[in-house]
């Protein structure tokens, strides 16, 4: 299972593969953070936005887990708008199971 609570049924194939690729990057943890997000983003994201989305999913999962986290400085190259949406998509001003 991958988690994901978003339908394909509807999306042009790139971003059904996209989708796909968001939830199946290897360490459970990006799995969420890409997916999640993919999942409720990807129907609105523009084409120039889907090219950065993908650029994200290929970073290695420890470097994008640690700019998500705030552990590690963001390369100016990936600081993009699409990945300042990703992150804030993901902060939390209290525990998530509070």
């Amino acid at each position: 299972m991958s988690g994901s609570t978003r339908s394909s049924e509807g999306l042009d194939p790139r971003r059904r593969k996209i989708l796909f690729r968001a939830w199946h990057r290897g360490m459970r943890e990006t799995d969420l953070i890409m997916g999640r997000f993919a999942d409720a983003q990807i129907g609105a994201l523009s084409e120039a936005e889907l090219d950065e989305f993908e650029r994200l999913i290929e970073v290695l999962d420890r470097d994008l887990l640690s700019w998500i986290t705030g552990e590690a400085d963001v390369p100016e190259n990936y600081d993009s708008d699409v990945f300042r949406r990703l992150k804030a998509f993901h902060q939390h001003d209290k525990p998530i199971h509070v």
